[in-house]
């Protein structure tokens, strides 16, 4: 599903699963794009739930669907403004966040921090951005907590009008497309061998 070159666009493509004895999640790539051209330094890794992807049934802990979401402001545990500075205590209410819609029958699906107890999947279908990671690492937060502050700051130069406090706001012109249903397990490169960023 390629991005159509108009506007701010998050391109979000799904490589597979990975697993750590019960735990299993979705494993992605991401890269911004505004107006079809590579924002620097707006790449890297997403975790999300496994799949298949699901907008039918509510609170069902699986990833979203593949397809185009528009990204709105957020105000909740999760907040686009007004997030927490804390760079000293991990998951300092409030963690940043952005809020992607329409989901269907699911609410509250979200960019934010991985973050404690569940550094290796924090989502109930959101997608948390992070540096490279073997099947078995757990993300780090504040790394992830500065991935995700990044595609705000970039949302706030695209389109400053949409952030304004107090109520979610639609970021006019500004989209999540993701890409892919895969179902596959991914290996990891052998031992030694240094993860592709």
């Amino acid at each position: 599903m390629p991005i159509t070159g108009r506007g701010w666009e998050l391109l979000v493509t799904r490589l597979g699963l990975q697993s750590r004895g019960h735990e299993t999640r979705t494993y992605l790539t991401y890269q911004a794009h505004r107006d079809g051209v590579a924002i620097a330094n707006l790449f890297g890794h997403i975790c999300e739930c496994p799949g298949p992807g699901d907008n039918a049934h509510r609170g069902n802990r699986k990833r979203v669907e593949a397809g185009t979401y528009e990204l709105h402001t957020q105000f909740g545990r999760y907040r686009t403004m007004g997030y927490s500075t804390n760079l000293h205590i991990e998951a300092d209410p409030h963690m940043p966040g952005l809020l992607l819609l329409p989901t269907g029958r699911r609410t509250g699906i979200l960019i934010h921090p991985g973050h404690p107890p569940d550094r290796y999947l924090s989502s109930i279908g959101c997608f948390n951005p992070t540096k490279p990671l073997r099947h078995t690492d757990d993300m780090d937060y504040f790394e992830s907590r500065a991935r995700v502050i990044a595609l705000i700051d970039s949302l706030h130069d695209f389109n400053p009008s949409a952030f304004q406090n107090g109520r979610s706001r639609v970021i006019t012109g500004a989209t999540v497309v993701v890409d892919g249903e895969p179902m596959n397990a991914l290996p990891d490169p052998p031992p030694g061998e240094p993860l592709v960023v």
